[in-house]
């Protein structure tokens, strides 16, 4: 017998061959997307601000041409808008709280809900790029999550989706509104009882502030015109891109808006606003690229804000002169452009006052140029260091919840509660009282706020002006007048814009004359 050692047998071929790992393939349109919501999410920063770093920095590293830049936008700012309904949907997907879902994983869930249930993207598209996106950010693990969750959400259409986990209208109608227009029940309410009407109007405005903003522009008086915007923008095109005619609102000017029109950008064209004799509608593209915006000439800022510096221009003093205008709460600066070309023309003065230096420095940047003599100073406006009764004309534009600029700011609507008011109550009717001290018996006080919450408006008014044992110190104005040609103004006197009626952002404005 052989002593020599037998060789092993050899494996039998194996009816199933173990595959070969894959590493995920890199998309940067979802990861920059990811990134902005986990920055908006977890540092609490605003889209406008996070997202355009981000793209640029992708559109150097040649990883993101326009095209990409412009869907990554559209999926970061439809994600947060919608994300209410997204959630509820998911809800009825995971077999747990979302509370549980780790916050990244349920980003990516949320972004691949808006490509199923609210673009074009087919269904294999948007669960395999979701997919992708957790394998590359989350580990293959976590990734057979989002797969397994994302197939479910893609079998039913988003109207089928929403008979399912909306309430029932008749018994819930502000719990129905909430999850099919993507905003907090609170907000739906606070904005309901402020808009009154039936339940088309309050559809109406939820849906408009799911709509992509346009940009809008104000012409700085002294420095430019809307005609000569109009006439630049023609010239430049060789009489083309250049439109009359209706159109919506723009971006507010940096305190509630979005600076610039999301995503990537390129030329634009422009139109004459609709109600504003010195704004004009920035059709596509990217502000900065219109040479009146790089020089100062002009600047971003929503239709509605103009509407509410201008009335307080013209309106009607009584008696005495009308040489110092003071914008009590100027930055970043939009009104005060406004205000102090305005001024200048008449021969008066404007002080801007803000509070915050760093914002006191954007109010400079933003008059500068104009002609005729102003002043910017960094100051408190409840504690002014300027003596009572020295201004014929008083803005006291207020810091507010901002739930009139929930186009421009979709997170605001996450990210505001209810008990904001209760912080900001104070400091509005602290800077209104500041207001009417420092304007001259005579003079006007325009009450403005980026919300249309009752508690922001009329609530602070009525308190401002209710003193128990002496008379009132000022009268409300009828501010309808001074917004020529603005449609569906109410019953009057105070003026509520709407983003469904006017194609502004939901402002608000109280004209109000000191008592002599």
């Amino acid at each position: 017998m052989s002593t020599r050692p037998r060789r092993p047998a050899a494996p039998a071929p194996s009816s199933s061959p173990q595959r070969r790992y894959r590493r995920p393939r890199k998309d940067p349109v979802r990861l920059v997307a990811h990134q902005a919501l986990r920055a908006v999410q977890e540092r609490d920063a605003y889209a406008n601000l996070v997202l355009p770093p981000l793209l640029a920095k992708a559109r150097r590293a040649g990883e993101l041409d326009a095209r990409d830049a412009a869907l990554a936008t559209e999926l970061v700012y439809g994600a947060l808008r919608h994300q209410g309904t997204y959630r509820a949907v998911l809800a009825a997907c995971v077999d747990r709280p979302l509370d549980r879902v780790d916050p990244p994983v349920l980003d990516v869930l949320v972004l691949g809900a808006h490509q199923l249930l609210g673009t074009r993207i087919p269904s294999h598209a948007a669960v395999s790029t979701a997919v992708e996106l957790a394998r590359s950010v989350l580990g293959d693990g976590r990734a057979k999550f989002v797969n397994a969750v994302l197939r479910k959400v893609a079998r039913r259409s988003r109207e089928e989706w929403l008979a399912e986990v909306a309430p029932d209208w008749d018994g819930d109608p502000e719990g129905h509104l909430s999850v099919v227009h993507s905003h907090p029940r609170w907000v739906v309410s606070a904005l309901w009882d402020a808009l009154g009407g039936d339940r088309a109007d309050i559809e109406a405005l939820l849906a408009a502030d799911n709509q992509r903003p346009e940009v809008t522009l104000a012409a700085r008086p002294g420095r430019a015109t809307a005609a000569d915007l109009l006439r630049e923008a023609g010239a430049g095109r060789g009489g083309e891109g250049v439109q009359e005619g209706e159109g919506g609102g723009g971006d507010d000017e940096g305190e509630n808006g979005e600076n610039g029109r999301e995503g990537e950008n390129g030329g634009g064209e422009l139109a004459a606003g609709r109600w504003s004799p010195w704004a004009v509608r920035l059709a596509h593209g990217d502000p900065a690229a219109v040479a009146a915006v790089r020089d100062g000439r002009a600047g971003v800022q929503d239709e509605g804000s103009q509407l509410t510096a201008l009335a307080l221009a013209a309106a009607p003093l009584d008696g005495g002169p009308d040489a110092h205008w003071l914008d009590l709460c100027a930055g970043p600066g939009g009104k005060a452009a406004l205000l102090a070309g305005l001024a200048a023309e008449r021969g008066a003065r404007l002080l801007a006052a803000e509070k915050q230096p760093h914002r006191a420095r954007l109010v400079a940047r933003a008059l500068a140029g104009t002609p005729g003599p102003y002043q910017v100073i960094a100051a408190d406006g409840t504690r002014p260091p300027w003596r009572p009764g020295a201004f014929d004309r008083v803005l006291a534009d207020v810091p507010c919840t901002g739930l009139g600029a929930l186009r421009r700011r979709p997170e605001a609507r996450w990210r505001r509660r209810p008990e904001d008011l209760a912080q900001l109550g104070p400091l509005q009717r602290a800077l209104l009282r500041r207001a009417l001290e420092a304007v001259r018996p005579g003079g006007a006080v325009a009450y403005v706020t980026c919300s249309p919450h009752l508690a922001e408006t009329r609530a602070v008014v009525d308190d401002v002006l209710r003193r128990p044992g002496a008379g009132p110190v000022a009268q409300r104005l009828d501010a309808r007048p001074l917004l020529p040609g603005v449609p569906a103004l109410g019953d009057g006197p105070d003026v509520q814009l709407w983003p469904h009626l006017h194609g502004t952002d939901a402002m608000h404005l109280t004209l109000l004359r000191r008592i002599r």
